[in-house]
């Protein structure tokens, strides 16, 4: 069962204006929220995963769920952490992308039954405002809280150019917010400023508060965001076999966080042994959008294509406690060895450990540098 506290914990950054206020009216009344999702691309992703698990969560407590596709807002494009200005897109573009999304979110979300999430559009209210409305919204802003964004000052230190419309997405968004009348935002917190502006608009337009909850992100040890424009997304409508696969390529630093923000399995229980929590991971996330049958057969086509293609481990070694005792083994110096250990060039059962000191159970394999791959034998 989910707990509000679970909800207003689990992969949350940070609530505002704090989560003992949320807490409290949630125990109050039941509660209105939504995320918005531009649809710039034919498919979601898991960091779009991510919101929809939260919106899911909010949900299953029988608090009142909106999915916004920003249809409109897709025309204009998100500025958000981009060193230049985004390509905009045509309307029927936008219409295409969109196509799907409903029979990718309702392996998620529950759209029908009692509590169904609801689906709307922006496009229809955001295409009918007239330049007086849109001015109003405009006044309760100035250019200089536009400009103290990062990625605008970048830009401007980079002589790159920043167009008038893209000041005027956060004031869309924003707006969003007063024409649903919701009590709670949500977004990754990279929306932060977007969402702000609505908790703004809310309180001059509606004499309301608007809670804003951020989420972590996804992102890679670079701290680099997976998402459609790194290119590094793992969509929703991915076949099993390959998003299964996916997961499985992704930094072993990312198992963690995968597992906090896209399962909801206890992160106490996670394997020690980074491939096998990759596995678990990767089934997790397969399992909720493919079903356990093909979370099943993909887990087994990635073992048995695994296995073909490893490397051999003909060498065995003596036992040791420590793997830079295994490891000056084979190089006849502790220190090349644990130079090279701290230097990433050593794997143990395919994962990189940079520790000399890791504790040896016997039975690994143990990749070094390239070429060299041994078998360590049991104690």
């Amino acid at each position: 069962m989910e707990s509000i506290d679970s909800v207003l914990t689990r992969g949350v950054e940070q609530i505002l204006p704090n989560k003992n206020a949320l807490t409290s009216l949630m125990e109050k009344r039941k509660i209105t929220l939504y995320q918005g999702f531009d649809p710039t691309k034919p498919s979601l992703h898991i960091g779009n995963l991510i919101g929809i698990r939260k919106l899911a969560q909010f949900q299953k407590l029988g608090h009142k769920v909106i999915f916004l596709i920003g249809d409109f807002t897709a025309m204009i494009g998100d500025p958000t952490d981009k060193k230049a200005t985004r390509r905009q897109l045509s309307k029927k573009q936008i219409e295409e992308n969109l196509a799907g999304y409903k029979g990718q979110i309702e392996k998620v979300l529950k759209l029908e039954g009692s509590n169904p999430a609801e689906i709307k559009y922006n496009s229809e209210w955001l295409s009918k405002m007239n330049f007086k409305e849109t001015l109003g919204l405009a006044s309760n802003f100035t250019v200089q809280q536009m400009l103290e964004r990062d990625f605008f000052q970048e830009r401007l230190k980079n002589e790159k150019p920043i167009f008038l419309h893209e000041f005027l997405y956060p004031l869309m968004q924003g707006y969003d917010s007063v024409v649903l009348d919701v009590d709670l935002e949500i977004g990754g917190n990279d929306q932060l400023f977007n969402m702000m502006t609505g908790r703004t608009l809310m309180r001059s337009l509606k004499k309301k508060d608007k809670f804003v909850l951020t989420t972590k992100l996804l992102t890679d040890p670079q701290g680099t965001k997976m998402g459609k424009t790194e290119g590094n997304t793992i969509n929703l409508t991915d076949n099993s076999s390959d998003m299964f696969s996916k997961v499985m390529s992704l930094p072993d630093t990312f198992i963690k966080l995968g597992f906090e923000l896209l399962t909801d399995a206890n992160l106490a229980s996670i394997d020690k042994n980074p491939l096998l929590a990759k596995k678990q991971l990767a089934f997790e996330v397969v399992l909720q959008i493919h079903g356990e049958k093909n979370a099943n057969e993909a887990r087994d086509n990635f073992s048995q294509t695994f296995q073909k293609k490893a490397p051999r481990y003909d060498k065995v070694v003596e036992h040791a406690p420590t793997l830079v005792e295994i490891v000056s083994k084979v190089s006849r110096s502790a220190s090349k060895a644990k130079r090279m250990i701290k230097e990433g060039a050593v794997d143990v059962d395919e994962a990189t450990i940079s520790d000399p000191k890791y504790q040896i159970k016997g039975g690994e394999r143990i990749k070094i540098g390239k070429k060299t791959f041994i078998k360590v034998a049991r104690p």
